[in-house]
């Protein structure tokens, strides 16, 4: 089982590793959905993240299934537990500010794995400890370690479910030149390790 753990403990170890092998490792394509409530206020934050199929491919490996190729959720439900408990470690690599203040969460809840196209896809969602009311909320996605690259999937990567009338959300993908900068070796002496912030996928809701 040792062998099923997934990005989050690889995310973990990529804070040791030599500043030549500071890219990411694993590839983890995003969609996401603002839940709210009936007073306008956001209750959570659903995902959905597909890996790339070479991680997939590894992560699976050792799972017994009965057809060979499909995995069922029940298979995969083991491997769901896995992830979501190492997760809890790394903020879920998300992280939400209204206004100022930055929102905390609870732990997350309707989480499972499927596996389609040769490629895992996971689904969970994170409560927010208090129901978020403001006019403006700003969502980032990342690892800071720059370990697991994240991309904004190219249609649809943010819902608002059941947001009011006017509530609009704009998405900021990282700039291309932040892409391509490299990371120096002083970087690492110096201890950042929140690189992955240059290279964050930033959502931005507006409720005016």
């Amino acid at each position: 089982m040792r062998r099923l753990v997934l990005l989050p403990l690889i995310a973990a170890f990529a804070i040791w590793v030599r500043p030549a092998a500071a890219h990411p490792h694993v590839w983890v394509t995003s969609q996401s959905e603002l839940v709210y409530g009936a007073d306008g206020a956001i209750t959570g934050i659903r995902h959905t993240w597909k890996f790339d199929d070479m991680f997939s491919a590894y992560a699976v490996q050792d799972i017994q299934n009965k057809d060979k190729g499909v995995y069922t959720r029940e298979e995969l439900a083991p491997l769901a537990q896995i992830n979501v408990d190492s997760l809890k470690e790394f903020d879920f690599f998300t992280f939400a500010k209204a206004g100022k203040t930055k929102e905390q969460f609870l732990e997350p809840v309707d989480y499972f794995l499927e596996y389609r196209d040769s490629a895992l896809i996971l689904h969970f969602t994170l409560p927010f400890k208090q129901p978020v009311k403001a006019k403006e909320l700003a969502l980032e996605i990342y690892d800071p370690s720059y370990f697991v690259g994240f991309d904004l999937a190219a249609t649809d990567p943010i819902k608002l479910v059941g947001a009011p009338a006017s509530c609009k959300a704009a998405v900021q993908r990282p700039d291309s030149k932040s892409t391509q900068a490299p990371i120096s070796e002083q970087s690492f002496l110096d201890g950042n390790v929140n690189y992955g912030a240059m290279f964050s996928n930033k959502i931005m809701v507006d409720c005016p």
